[in-house]
């Protein structure tokens, strides 16, 4: 295959006139390009659209002053019905892919109702584009903190950024985006470094803001390993795509925010009762998989009864969140913090064991009866009870009852103190 420019050569020449050019003598035209050294002669006609240019027939003869009047005319309209047929299939073609883009659009819609959790709505909404479009690669970049997160990607090109990885809002072309909240085509990536194409191959980019209700959730990208792959042509299937996008993640954010708050608690902000549940059975599986450890904390506020009997209940409200607070900045991430109900808190400890649970539920004993809680005359103790898995239980069940016979051994043993039930009394009392 040779590429030569709408402007060169023999068959340029019939482009800009838009009529047959025929050099019978290739030697003597100063405008041929060589292509194959037999070559002694060259016709090029233009196949016309509406008087637009949609290709050249070339034909090339190795005798000199090949083609005579009539063969030069009946070519001619032999290229009339290859323009009318090139169009026809032009037109086919891209009525097939305004259908298959309106079908992706029709899919997007439904899954957007259907699927309410945020990653596998991402995740689908990538593979439809993908498909639907036929581009090399989709990706979805969400607002977080001033920065665009790149949360689900679908393709064949190779990521620069594992999924979760961070893109500072504020630089090229991204603040562009986010700025104007308008689309931008990138037609050439080949120069850029690899950081700002996303993908390894990506050789040109469109990319479309996610607005919903004016605000801007982050960005839709589409990327070729071709240059100068996108057409504006295709903005208005794209935009009305990242419109309903748009709009499901922003649903999906809300129902995000109704499950969190269903799993926290009013008062002290941090998780409930109902979400210890859930998580803790997912840490004695995940433990269990893969044959790490993990522990259980449970503790309460020493005396609080009296607490709430001398100084009120508005009081002993702010030393729950108060508590509920130490607790929770002094634990890793990966950690929970719950209120179990009243003034008894759950502490789930990944990749822990009883030893070490031990040191942390020390430390915040230590940290509670050193705190100084506002209105309160005197100091605030707490006693716990520590169990590991698979050490003091091997199931939810087993793990929480573990932790209370070591908060009622702390309780019986003066208050304020860390206590481990014996692996022989968490299994006499399971049964």
């Amino acid at each position: 295959m040779i590429r030569l420019a709408a402007d060169q050569g023999i068959t340029g020449a019939s482009v800009s006139k838009k009529q047959p050019v025929y050099a019978p003598d290739v030697s003597k035209d100063a405008r041929y390009v060589c292509a194959t050294q037999s070559t002694r002669s060259e016709l090029a006609i233009p196949l016309m659209v509406r008087d637009e240019v949609v290709g050249v027939l070339d034909c090339q003869s190795d005798q000199l002053n090949h083609f005579d009047r009539e063969t030069i005319e009946l070519l001619t309209l032999f290229s009339t019905q290859a323009s009318i047929a090139l169009e026809n299939a032009r037109l086919y073609s891209l009525e097939r892919q305004r259908a298959r883009q309106l079908e992706a659009i029709n899919i997007i819609a439904q899954q957007s109702t259907a699927v309410m959790e945020l990653e596998d709505l991402l995740t689908r909404v990538c593979t439809v584009i993908q498909k639907a479009f036929r581009v090399s690669q989709v990706s979805l970049l969400l607002r977080e903190e001033g920065d665009l997160v790149m949360r689900a990607f679908h393709g064949e090109l190779t990521p620069c950024f594992p999924p979760g990885g961070r893109l500072p809002a504020t630089e090229c072309p991204w603040s562009e985006i986010m700025d104007i909240s308008g689309t931008v085509i990138e037609k050439d990536l080949t120069a850029a470094p690899e950081s700002f194409r996303l993908f390894k191959e990506s050789a040109s980019r469109m990319s479309i803001p996610l607005i919903s209700f004016g605000q801007t959730l982050g960005v839709l990208t589409l990327h070729s390993s071709k240059v100068d792959a996108f057409r504006e042509s295709e903005l208005q299937s794209l935009e009305s795509v990242a419109d309903i996008c748009a709009n499901s993640i922003q649903n999906a954010h809300y129902v995000e925010r109704v499950k969190q708050l269903a799993y926290l608690d009013g008062l002290t902000g941090i998780f409930n009762r109902r979400f210890f549940e859930l998580r803790i059975m997912e840490e004695v599986e995940r433990a269990r998989r893969y044959g790490s450890t993990m522990a259980v904390i449970m503790t309460d506020i020493d005396q609080f009864k009296r607490l709430n009997d001398e100084f009120g209940h508005l009081l002993g409200d702010e030393v729950l969140r108060q508590v509920s607070s130490v607790f929770h900045q002094q634990l890793r991430k990966t950690d929970v913090v719950c209120r179990y109900g009243g003034e008894e808190f759950a502490l789930l400890l990944t990749q822990t064991n009883a030893e070490q649970a031990f040191v942390v539920a020390e430390k915040l004993r230590k940290m509670v009866e050193k705190w100084q809680f506002p209105g309160v005359p005197r100091a605030i103790t707490i006693s716990a009870g520590v169990a590991a898995f698979p050490q003091h239980g091997k199931n939810r069940d087993e793990l929480v009852r573990a932790a209370d016979s070591g908060l009622y051994l702390a309780k019986q043993n003066g208050r304020n103190r860390v206590c481990i039930t014996n692996a022989a009394e968490a299994a006499s009392n399971g049964k």
